[in-house]
């Protein structure tokens, strides 16, 4: 298809400045600044008089800023020095020009922009636009066409299935040249990609019409008796897919991402992915473009979350282009623009210095020309822009709903309404019918074969090879650490990290020496690394670590002007490393982990982490642990390597800080979807990430990751020979435990072991053997079978944990323990007493409920 619209074309050195170089040649009473504050009051004002509402139902308000402050000039000439418009000018052309720039069926708000020189840029970039050339005959026969095909989709999916719920698009039709001017708008500037997010409204119509996806197929997908219905693993309304387009500038990828009825959610798991390609292919760039629901941007609190994240250095695409669809109604109850004159569900966008551009869903050329001004701004200043496409929906929320009930006058008016396609083709002058329009188009969809579009998607494009591991040896950790603690010059280490530096480097002088936690998680960076892996960490206080436990960024107590103000040595480990990302995000947790979710499906090429302050922040971004990354895979092939560190434990320190929902992610286990582990070593921490890293077949890994209590156990330290050859063991036997006289076996995970460790010790009670379950999901049956035969006289296996009953890992582990455990053997459990809060808030009561249930595992 050829361009929508004509690219744009400047005019050097016009603007509405030129007629207030001169005053007034018949009226001297009209200053040049009186002009400038009239030219400057459309600019600014324009909008809210302007001709968006397609219905003509929302009363146009009295704007006093818009009135003349000047007498008698309405026939007055101003001398133009401008080769633009005629030498001379009424204050009236003046006017009617401005009008036609800013009242029009464009409206330009720019009133959150607090960037004066962004604002002149968007009016100058407005105002060129009356001298660029109209959209040729061909251009307006294809603008046509397409609005031909999103309204001829709708009317055949209705009469193929009238009961079948699709979310029609009637009413915002634009949107589908909308995209399709996006997309080529991304090929113009060199674009190879782009990213789309949307809703559920105008999905199916897009996935046929935009990405040329079969209408056989996704017809089948609609019909109840069909197999391609019964294979499906989510609604079609929530599906999406990859498209390579090809425009007359070259061709694009289409990445259209799946989506649950968590609507806005997929808006920054739309954002990660972009990141992720921008920084794994630096020289072909991309674009998100997300499309939201009028009642969802205004309303959803993930939408100000992300606004606000991606704006960061750590997490910005370089600029969003979002799309509203906004049907003036919302669900059921109106817009605020239908309530307030000067409210819009759009105003959350100037928290962020966004400016938005109101189009008229009526008057498709100009729904182009917003895509193209939207995409200019973007390539100029990399920031986000707002395209709010009003239209109206002739239907219901779904074509179930009787919208009269609640809206009778609203949907009077738009059963009266002619379509868009109506109003377009008289427009234009179309020589050929329009019925035998919409009859060629929906004979071309449904006879259209399938293309290289895929349905639905396996997942991205990416290359699934990573460099495979490289033999550990206590040489190459030496050398690593000697990396990791190398002080640039000039630099003023805190004393505390200098400490911690000096122990690190004791710790690889002798192959008996305890590695802490915080070396041995940098050494599973540095051996990546420096094998050519990538690795991004997020979360709040990254850097430092929330309980000093990772130390990864190096602030200089002092700095000369040149001087570095930090260092991150683990950008410093290799000559050709892989890159290192570490990123301190802002005080939200949903935003970033579907950000970092988002991220993790569109690279395969690094170690993604998102790690949470305390576990049970993880309750902040709920919808993405259910939605995403529990089922992805399941529902939409997505594969995810996203790593989510989750600090766990209880200390009597209250129910929030103690729990990070251990029993809840193992609710979400099955079908092989997650991988969930509890490590008690440095050792065991060490080889979990590499692990995780290394996998050809990446899945989500959740770590119940530990606290305090549990850095600083010594205990819990492993020599440095443990990391130098080995490998995650998801069962962690007893060596000391004799054989023979073990007649009971205490199952456990995590820092409960130490305190049952030091009991039994304190008890020289030979009869119990210790045994570590490090990975709870997939449970490692066999792995448990062998650690529990080996000893013959076992009479009784005690399952301990230190969270309530109905909050650790008790009850979805028993049915495998049942099939694990010999016959005859007795099995039982040790807990807390369920409660609904999940942790005590007194540190007393915490010790003797932990004394009570370590006498009770161990029968003491």
């Amino acid at each position: 298809m050829s361009d929508l619209y004509p690219e744009h074309v400047a005019v050097p050195g016009f603007s509405f400045e030129s007629f207030t170089q001169q005053p007034s040649a018949v009226d001297t009473t009209a200053s040049p600044m009186q002009i400038a504050r009239f030219v400057e009051a459309y600019r600014r004002h324009g909008y809210r008089v302007a001709r968006l509402d397609p219905l003509g139902l929302a009363p146009l308000p009295v704007v006093p800023e818009l009135a003349p402050r000047f007498h008698g000039l309405d026939s007055a000439q101003l001398r133009m020095p401008d080769q633009a418009f005629p030498a001379a000018v009424t204050v009236a052309e003046l006017e009617r020009q401005l009008r036609r720039v800013y009242c029009g069926a464009i409206g330009l708000d720019c009133g959150g922009i607090r960037s004066e020189a962004r604002r002149r840029w968007l009016f100058a970039r407005m105002e060129a636009d009356l001298f660029a050339p109209p959209p040729t005959l061909a251009q307006r026969g294809a603008l046509l066409r397409r609005l031909a095909a999103a309204e001829m989709w709708e009317e055949h999916v209705a009469d193929r299935f009238p009961h079948a719920k699709r979310f029609s698009l009637e009413g915002c039709e634009s949107l589908i040249p909308l995209l399709d001017a996006a997309i080529h708008e991304a090929a113009r500037r060199g674009l190879h990609r782009v990213f789309l997010g949307m809703p559920h409204r105008g999905r199916l119509n897009a996935l046929v019409n935009v990405m040329d996806f079969p209408a056989a197929k996704m017809l089948a997908c609609l019909d109840p008796e069909s197999d391609e219905a019964a294979a499906l693993t989510d609604l079609p309304y929530h599906l999406g897919g990859t498209a390579r387009t090809h425009t007359p500038h070259g061709d694009v990828s289409v990445v259209l991402a799946h989506n649950p009825s968590h609507l806005q959610s997929v808006y920054p798991v739309v954002t990660g992915m972009a990141r992720a390609w921008q920084d794994e292919h630096p020289d072909a760039g991309c674009v998100p473009v997300v499309v939201h629901g009028d009642a969802a941007f205004a309303g959803q609190g993930i939408v100000a979350e992300t606004l606000n994240m991606t704006r960061r250095p750590g997490y910005t695409p370089g600029g969003t282009i979002h799309v509203i669809v906004n049907n003036q109604i919302g669900f059921t109850t109106p817009n605020p623009m239908d309530v307030c004159q000067h409210a819009y569900c759009t105003d959350i966008a100037r928290s962020v210095d966004a400016p938005v551009i109101h189009v008229n869903a009526d008057h498709p050329e100009d729904v182009v020309r917003a895509v193209a001004i939207a995409f200019d701004y973007r390539a100029v200043h990399g920031s986000d822009i707002v395209i709010d496409l009003l239209g109206y929906r002739r239907l219901g929320h779904s074509e179930h709903d009787i919208p009269a009930v609640t809206q009778p006058l609203l949907q009077a008016a738009i059963a009266a309404h002619p379509r868009v396609t109506e109003r377009y083709h008289k427009a234009i002058d179309a020589l050929v019918p329009l019925a035998q329009v919409r009859s060629a188009v929906l004979r071309e969809m449904l006879e259209r074969p399938a293309g290289d579009s895929a349905f639905p998607v396996a997942g991205i494009d990416w290359p699934a090879s990573k460099p495979a591991g490289q033999p550990l040896s206590l040489a190459r950790l030496e050398a690593l650490t000697a990396a990791l603690t190398r002080v640039p010059a000039n630099f003023e280490l805190h004393a505390f990290v200098r400490d911690v530096l000096a122990k690190w480097q004791s710790a690889v002088a002798d192959a008996d020496h305890p590695v802490d936690w915080c070396q041995a998680e940098s050494l599973a960076y540095a051996t990546l690394l420096e094998e050519g892996h990538g690795v991004r960490i997020s979360g709040m206080d990254v850097g430092r670590g929330t309980f000093m436990h990772r130390h990864a960024v190096w602030h200089a107590q002092s700095a000369r002007d040149g001087d570095a103000d930090h260092h991150v040595p683990l950008k410093h480990v290799a000559e050709r490393q892989g890159a290192f990302d570490i990123v301190n995000s802002p005080l939200t947790e949903e935003a970033v982990l579907g950000f970092e979710y988002g991220y993790s499906v569109s690279s395969k090429r690094r170690l993604t982490i998102w790690e949470a302050q305390f576990g049970d922040f993880v309750n902040g971004a709920q919808v993405f642990i259910d939605q995403y990354l529990a089922p992805g895979e399941y529902k939409w092939g997505y594969q995810s390597g996203l790593t989510v560190l989750l600090p766990h434990g209880h200390e009597g320190v209250g129910p929030e800080h103690s729990n990070g929902f251990l029993g809840r992610f193992l609710q979400l286990c099955a079908d092989d979807n997650l991988r969930v582990a509890v490590p008690s070593t440095s050792a065991q921490w060490f080889y979990l990430l590499r692990e995780q890293a290394l996998s050809a077949q990446p899945k989500p890994l959740v770590v119940m990751s530990p606290k305090s209590q549990l850095y600083g156990n010594g205990a819990s330290h492993s020599p440095l020979h443990e990391l130098a050859g080995g490998a995650f063991a998801p069962v962690l036997g007893d060596a000391d435990a004799p054989a023979r006289a073990v007649t009971r076996a205490v199952l456990c995970s995590g820092k409960l072991y130490y305190e049952l460790l030091k009991a039994r010790n304190d008890a020289h009670d030979e009869t119990i053997a210790l045994i570590r379950v490090e990975q709870l999901y997939p449970f490692p049956h066999d792995a448990l079978e062998r650690a529990l035969a080996r000893y013959p006289n076992l009479a009784e296996v005690v399952w301990a944990q230190e969270e309530d009953a109905n909050q650790g890992a008790w009850r979805s582990v028993r049915d495998a323990l049942e099939s694990v455990v010999a016959d005859g053997l007795r099995l039982t459990s040790v807990c807390r007493t369920a409660t609904p809060s999940g942790a005590h808030a007194s540190v007393r009561t915490h010790r003797d409920e932990q004394r009570r249930i370590v006498g009770q595992a161990l029968g003491l």
